[in-house]
């Protein structure tokens, strides 16, 4: 029997072989491989996809977290408040600047919570980064509310929430900056490491398009200490691609969610919620059980793998020991890290791996 794995990548591909191998063929062809047009009509169509703007493509998720953070104008003893709950990626790019890291706890719905952000601030709180975890939205309006009540910029990490919106907006559109990875498993994913920011100012954009190319905006003629962080044409080629199809591809994972929802039925198992005012893209399907790891190995033993989003809150990885965090301090945080679990799902899953899924799910 063969496995089925958290994710495919070579499914959605074949969906659409010939599409991307005429845009690879292409830009090979064209003899122009690093900031060309490839480039510039992706940004341009993302940013309309979106409805930011400006669109500025980077070489990877976390250089676009980390390029905001410099193009707000971070600087070291600032705080930035972000969610326990997150990839560490999310982090790094604060501490990357010199500023700290301050921890909020998540909401039911794995989101940053708004009384935890309000409850942190102090008077070195210079900014909020919220993370749209597993593909839905934070809740954005009391985000907002707190950052302009207490004038702090908002940074949306968006590598998870492709096409989620809030109200009917997308998420990257309520920040002064909304930051994307296109890492290959994402929900639009390149076919390697590229990432993008979205922004309505104009400041931030030209800032971030300097840093990207070595603090450059005349070539040899640098501002600043940037650092080389561009989105190749390839890459530009094949998401775009992938960006005419985001929408059929959206409407087949939902499909598969709607049936984990309507048919795994297991007292042990708790389903993730859907926050009422916000469109879930699932970048993964995540559950909950007290027996995580019984129930991983129970899967395993069917041929059925799962992965964990995260085993180790940041707070308290190697990394940021010297923030002086302890295990207690963010107990819904860490709660959850000892009991979230990802089923697969993936763009191209069968019916018939779908099936497998559930059944075992319900005999566990």
């Amino acid at each position: 029997m063969e496995e089925i794995m958290t994710n495919r990548l070579d499914r959605s591909f074949y969906q659409y072989q010939e599409e991307f191998e005429e845009a690879a063929l292409r830009t090979l062809r064209s003899g122009w491989y690093i900031m060309g047009k490839e480039l510039e009509a992706f940004e341009e169509e993302y940013a309309a996809w979106i409805g930011s703007k400006y669109c500025v493509g980077v070489g990877n998720g976390l250089d676009a977290l980390t390029l905001a953070c410099r193009a707000i104008g971070l600087k070291e003893g600032d705080e930035v408040i972000v969610q326990g709950n997150t990839f560490i990626a999310s982090v790094l790019a604060i501490s990357n600047t010199g500023a700290v890291p301050v921890f909020a706890e998540p909401d039911e719905y794995y989101g940053i919570e708004a009384d935890s952000v309000r409850g942190a601030i102090t008077d070195k709180t210079k900014a909020v980064m919220v993370v749209h975890l597993y593909g839905q939205p934070v809740e954005l309006e009391e985000i907002v509310k707190i950052c302009r009540e207490y004038d702090l910029r908002l940074i949306e990490d968006c590598a998870q929430s492709h096409g989620a919106k809030y109200y009917g907006r997308m998420s990257g559109t309520f920040g002064d900056i909304g930051c994307f990875s296109f890492y290959p498993s994402k929900n639009i994913g390149a076919f390697g490491d590229a990432g993008a920011i979205v922004t309505d100012n104009e400041e931030y954009r030209d800032r971030i398009k300097m840093l990207r190319n070595y603090g450059s905006k005349v070539r040899y003629q640098n501002e600043e200490t940037g650092i080389n962080s561009r989105l190749d044409e390839i890459q530009a080629a094949l998401l775009r691609v992938r960006l005419r199809h985001a929408k059929e591809m959206y409407e087949e994972r939902l499909a598969i969610a709607g049936r984990y929802r309507e048919e795994v039925k297991n007292e042990k198992i708790e389903l993730p919620l859907r926050r009422p005012q916000a469109d879930h893209v699932y970048h993964q399907f995540v559950i909950r059980c007290k027996e995580r790891d019984e129930l991983a190995a129970f899967l395993k033993e069917r041929g059925i793998s799962t992965i964990i989003h995260y085993p180790i809150p940041p707070h308290l990885s190697k990394a940021y020991e010297y923030l002086g965090y302890k295990k207690g301090d963010l107990p819904k945080t860490e709660a959850w890290s000892e009991e979230v679990l990802s089923i697969p799902m993936y763009n191209g899953m069968t019916k018939e791996e779908q099936d497998r899924v559930i059944e075992a799910l319900n005999a566990f």
